[in-house]
């Protein structure tokens, strides 16, 4: 490949205000995005890339940021120079982005098809007609099923892989020579993440464009690009081939990050951090299959905790306003059982009855028919007052922490409520004392007890959701994709801590999640859901080894790897 230039970024620095005045966030970055290659930038939440992609494309805010130093070059053209009104012709036509979250960037109250439009309208001379056919084809490009369907349904109506297809032919309307893709896959099943990484691969070798592929996924990275940076702290530590920096880094954070994640060919009893890493203390200790022999032969001695026979659960679907209503089973005839102790993997695409099934076993939407058994009592038809008590024994951890934390009370006073309910451990003393040492229990301190969940980064809050869930002292924990928005060296260190907790408590965990890597790490069996039925339950390594269902070894084809180039 010849590398000519399209995007030259020179010794790029850019401060954003707070109180004192203006604060560098990123520091001296310089980098190339060469034409017709799509470049990977990956680091953890703060490094700086997406402030970075913002400054690409015109879009940081105009009194709270400036550029304090450095160009940005698009064909030696000076584009940080640019006004507003140039800038609304250069964006979209020449540099274009898909952003992280689909849902919240595309306008609820407008139909897709308007939406892509809109693009076409304002960048193009083209008539109402050929608009519409554009948009059309369009869809088609992105292998949307159904265009004609999709272009008058509202982003509600359809999938999550299907609304960042949506993202994505706005983001191509009008053939930009860069696309800037900002974590396009991170809230997508491995399947559908797949299928994404595929599609842009293919439009991109189709349009002769770059890419700009953002994510703090390495996995993921080298899937899809031929080479790439590592931001850290506002600054580029490490650039080159995939196989450069992902088989030889230079630099110990990329060699942190990289080990971060769990490896589908071993298992680690404790997963390395960053921390430990920068520390010199990483123990490279593997729990061996005999090992995992010997304690799934005591733990499966034991007595189930949970006992689920012939679960069903069934909605009534709706399209459209005017459209048909149908039944839709989202749980079909589920069974199995959990036992004490164990951590059982929950797997499957979007849709599958994953949360569902959690929920039922909360008891908050409560199953058409089947039969719950907890510690050998049906709880399905439990009184009022009998399910509060249940509440007790059975705790959540959620999949977005800030959502389900309060904005209006402290971390601390999260964490003493459920305590208070239950009238749990004496008196406001004696809470406040069990409160301190559950935040210490999951690496916070005492001065975070009066901070509000603003106050956190995403990692840190998960960490107060696990200290409220395990604040009643349950015995099951369902942890329903809790951990699947954070960063590859947080996610390591709260897997690390809901082991630590479980051998010291005795938890027992459902473990729901769409990345197959880490649900191999943390299960001792897996059970795969698809279409509302278990399809198929075995030991965690037998599964990967065999699967016994083409749908499984699909989903584990779908596993991102990294790569030599």
């Amino acid at each position: 490949m010849q590398n000519t230039n399209l995007l030259e970024v020179r010794r790029l620095s850019v401060s954003f205000q707070n109180e004192t005045g203006f604060k560098p966030i990123i520091h001296d970055v310089h980098f190339e995005v060469y034409k017709n290659e799509i470049l990977g930038i990956v680091g953890e939440s703060g490094s700086g890339k997406s402030v970075t992609s913002l400054a690409l494309m015109g879009l940081l805010p105009v009194k709270k940021s400036k550029l304090s130093s450095g160009e940005i070059l698009f064909k030696g053209q000076p584009i940080h120079q640019l006004s507003e009104s140039e800038w609304r012709t250069f964006r979209g036509n020449k540099i274009s982005m898909i952003f992280q979250e689909p849902m919240s960037s595309l306008n609820p109250s407008m139909t897709c098809g308007k939406q892509v439009a809109e693009i076409l309208e304002e960048h193009t001379l083209l008539s109402k007609n050929e608009i519409k056919l554009r948009v059309l084809e369009l869809f088609e490009q992105v292998k949307l099923p159904h265009p004609a369907q999709i272009y008058y349904r509202y982003p509600h109506e359809i999938s999550g892989g299907q609304k960042q297809r949506v993202m994505i032919a706005m983001a191509i309307a009008c053939e930009p020579q860069l696309l800037i893709a900002d974590e396009p896959t991170t809230a997508l099943d491995v399947t559908v993440q797949k299928e994404i990484i595929e599609l842009l691969k293919q439009i991109q070798k189709k349009n002769q464009m770059s890419i700009l592929f953002i994510s703090h996924d390495l996995s993921l990275v080298s899937e899809i690009a031929q080479r790439v940076l590592v931001m850290y702290q506002g600054k580029v530590i490490e650039q080159g081939t995939i196989n450069e920096v992902f088989n030889n880094p230079k630099e110990l954070y990329t060699s942190a990050l990289i080990a971060s994640r769990p490896k589908m060919d071993e298992r680690l009893k404790r997963l390395p951090t960053i921390q430990a890493f920068l520390e010199g203390t990483v123990k490279h200790e593997l729990e061996t299959p005999r090992d995992r022999e010997l304690r799934h032969r005591d733990l499966y001695q034991k007595q189930p905790i949970l006992t689920v026979h012939n679960l069903n659960k069934t909605y009534l679907s709706r399209t459209g306003w005017l459209g048909k209503s149908r039944l839709y089973q989202v749980l079909n005839q589920v069974s199995f059982e959990v036992y004490d102790g164990e951590t059982l993997g929950l797997v499957g695409e979007s849709g599958c009855g994953k949360s569902t099934l959690g929920n039922a076993l909360l008891l908050l939407n409560k199953a058409d028919s089947g039969e719950v058994f907890y510690r050998g009592k049906d709880i399905t038809n439990l009184s009022t007052q009998e399910v509060r008590k249940l509440r007790k024994e059975i705790q959540i951890i959620f999949q977005d922490p800030f959502s389900s934390l309060n904005p209006r009370i402290t971390a601390g006073k999260a964490i003493m409520e459920p305590m208070e309910v239950y009238n749990m451990y004496g008196g406001k003393k004696e809470r406040y004392e069990k409160v301190v040492e559950l935040l210490k229990r999951v690496g916070l301190s005492e001065e975070h007890f009066s901070r509000y969940p603003h106050e956190f980064s995403g990692g840190q809050r998960q960490r107060i959701g696990i200290a409220r869930a395990i604040a009643l002292m349950p015995k099951f924990i369902i942890c329903d994709e809790s951990v699947s928005a954070l960063d590859i060296s947080v996610q390591a260190q709260v897997l690390n801590l809901l082991n630590e907790l479980k051998d010291q408590f005795g938890f027992t965990y459902l473990f729901i999640s769409h990345d197959l890597a880490v649900v191999k790490y943390m299960a001792d069996r897996i059970m795969v859901m698809q279409q509302g039925q278990n399809i198929e339950l075995k030991e965690a390594d037998t599964l990967y080894e065999k699967p016994s269902s083409a749908y499984t070894q699909k989903l584990i084809d779908a596993i991102p790897g990294i790569r030599s180039s």
